[in-house]
């Protein structure tokens, strides 16, 4: 039987709570992406062009992360969920992904949006991942049964 991991990063909640409910059906363990530095609700107000995610996303800037201690090599397969921000995974996904060695795992992208799609995202990880098998799960809005993403 395959080891999962339900990684995740979420700014407001509404993630941390899907990446959960997720974990649990899975029978998965489950782990933060945190910046070093939280995100206050003023960071992530995308309509304020001076917020610090709207900074991040035109500079390019990689938060650093709080810690690496998502110990991947025990796992065959990674839930990666987050929200979609400027049609993509946030920045901080970028930040994760090199910080570890995700060679052969089967990496699942779940993301939650206000009404992005995931495809994006899918491409931008599989870019970054070559030497993975990176699959769209789904977009977590809505969802109250993981049936059917378990086992993707």
């Amino acid at each position: 039987m395959s080891k999962i991991l339900v990684a995740y990063f979420s700014a407001s909640g509404v993630t941390a709570g899907k990446a959960k409910e997720l974990a649990e059906a899975a029978g998965a363990d489950l782990y933060e992406i945190k910046p070093e530095t939280p995100y206050s609700a003023a960071d992530i107000k995308w309509t304020n062009p001076l917020s610090r995610c709207n900074k991040e996303w035109l500079k390019k800037t990689k938060p650093a992360l709080a810690d690496t201690d998502a110990n991947i090599a025990e796992y065959d397969t990674v839930y990666l969920a987050f929200p979609i921000w400027y049609y993509t995974a946030p920045l901080i996904i970028k930040s994760f992904l090199p910080a570890y060695d995700f060679s052969g795992k089967k990496i699942v992208v779940f993301a939650t949006s206000g009404g992005s799609s995931l495809d994006k995202a899918v491409s931008h990880i599989k870019a970054d991942l070559p030497d993975s098998e990176v699959v769209a799960g789904a977009m977590l809005n809505g969802t109250t049964s993981y049936d059917e993403f378990i086992g993707l």
